[in-house]
């Protein structure tokens, strides 16, 4: 049945099933491998399933494409979880490979660049092409079209193939962000320490237009975690913004934040309030910017309003 079933970033044996065991309901749910990431959450809005992970940003390659494209347009969705993994690669081959044998590697686009100086000091010309996934690197190899991908150890099993090296990161300590979306409804409690997401769509392309979306944010103590521009697909210059910003909805600050940027510009797009992940603490608040501060402020403004002492 759909509502016990989660998609995810196929096939089986990337980093993106990896996050996703990691959720415990996972363990109640069929999971169901997709070729894309818009497959993945195209199974949620065609009501195929319930729920899909997906990849959404690395430390060291910055945001997937994919995923905030996907989440900015088509039918809206929303984010319910996310997971934080941290990723390390092994050096997949068919059994029997030697380092010296390898001439051809693959994975996907995002691990290059989280591996490029490890391939320059040890496979300087080997020839890089990208898979959809790296699990799907790791079958390429299997089928003999590639000498080695890039992978998670994990996956070797899976297509037959063994580790050559393992632990390859050019950085440490790297992480890759996964997010659970959903098809929209009440976004999840507030948990005191939380991220919200959206799009914004600037109106026009003048002076300060990007400054106007800033001060939403800055004028209310709200911090930002993550803001990317996206090309709309409109024309040349025509660029929406995907915003990630430390807080809940339900939280004054952020409401109100929201609510300026709806006034202001032609389209905003909520893509939900969930929990962070590896997040012990918020962020402490700037003085006026708690709930209580904006209570007694609108209180004040009532009483004024009223004739009241100001």
């Amino acid at each position: 049945m759909p509502a016990s079933r989660y998609t995810y970033l196929g096939p089986e044996g990337t980093f993106t099933e990896a996050a996703l065991r990691t959720l415990p309901e996972a363990a109640t749910r069929e999971l169901v491998p997709m070729v894309s990431v818009p497959a993945a959450l195209d199974a949620v809005r065609n009501g195929e399933a319930a729920a899909a992970l997906v990849p959404i940003e690395n430390s060291v390659e910055g945001g997937v494409t994919a995923t905030l494209d996907e989440l900015a347009t088509g039918a809206p969705l929303m984010i319910y979880r996310e997971v934080l993994l941290r990723i390390a690669f092994a050096l997949l081959v068919r059994p029997g490979t030697q380092l010296s044998d390898i001439k051809t590697v693959t994975g996907h686009p995002v691990a290059q660049p989280q591996v490029r100086n490890w391939l320059a000091a040890h496979l300087p010309d080997a020839l890089w092409e990208s898979s959809a996934s790296n699990a799907d690197g790791a079958r390429l190899v299997q089928e003999g079209r590639y000498d080695a991908a890039f992978a998670g150890e994990f996956a070797a099993a899976t297509y037959g193939l063994e580790p050559l090296v393992k632990d390859i990161h050019d950085a440490q300590n790297a992480q890759t962000r996964f997010v659970l979306a959903g098809r929209p409804a009440r976004p999840s409690a507030r948990t005191g320490s939380d991220r919200t997401s959206l799009v914004v769509w600037l109106g026009d392309d003048h002076p300060g237009a990007l400054l106007e979306l800033l001060q939403e944010f800055a004028a209310r103590g709200v911090n930002l975690m993550r803001i990317e521009s996206r090309p709309t697909g409109e024309g040349m210059g025509r660029y929406c913004f995907s915003v990630d910003c430390e807080g809940h909805i339900t939280d004054r600050r952020v409401g109100e934040a929201l609510m300026g940027l709806k006034r202001t510009f032609p389209k905003v797009r909520f893509l939900g309030s969930y929990p962070r992940a590896g997040a012990d603490a918020a962020s402490p608040l700037r003085p006026g910017t708690s709930d209580s501060a904006f209570v007694s402020a609108a209180e004040w403004v009532a009483r004024c309003a009223d004739g009241g002492a100001a």
